[in-house]
């Protein structure tokens, strides 16, 4: 039996500012949304097709990027898809799958208008989180 392969390569843009929560044992973790955006020709025409991608950031690194990402940023992120399980309200078990981080490069500049993170550094573009093996924050 071959040994697998899971890693996904994502360029995309948050899709709303991102949320960042703690676990009980106080480990940072970020979560996000990015659309991915394809187009394509088809019938003559041009036609886009977004997909919509859960990302998670565990750690310091989170952290760290919980004071440069917002609604609008652009992002390319390589990470491993895992998907978990929980069970609803009602008890009905749902599945979800979500790509955790490994190295996210901020591909653009913040969105104009972006005041209320001010305290980051405004040469972003090309700032790299590197994976769990780093101690640096990006």
């Amino acid at each position: 039996m071959s040994e697998g392969f899971n890693r996904a390569l994502l360029l995309g843009n948050l899709g709303a500012d991102p949320e960042l929560r703690f676990t009980q044992g106080g480990q940072g973790v970020l979560n996000f949304r990015i659309a991915c955006t394809e187009r394509y020709f088809h019938d003559q025409q041009w036609k886009e097709r977004t997909e919509w991608v859960n990302v998670v950031v565990w750690g310091k690194r989170g952290e760290a990027l919980a004071k440069i990402l917002t609604r609008g940023s652009s992002v390319f992120i390589e990470g491993r898809l895992q998907t978990s399980s929980y069970d609803d309200r009602e008890g009905v078990k749902r599945y979800k799958t979500e790509v955790v981080a490994e190295n996210v490069v901020l591909t653009g500049s913040r969105p104009s208008g972006d005041t209320q993170r001010s305290a980051a550094p405004a040469q972003e573009q090309g700032q790299t989180y590197q994976g769990p093996s780093s101690d640096i924050p990006f």
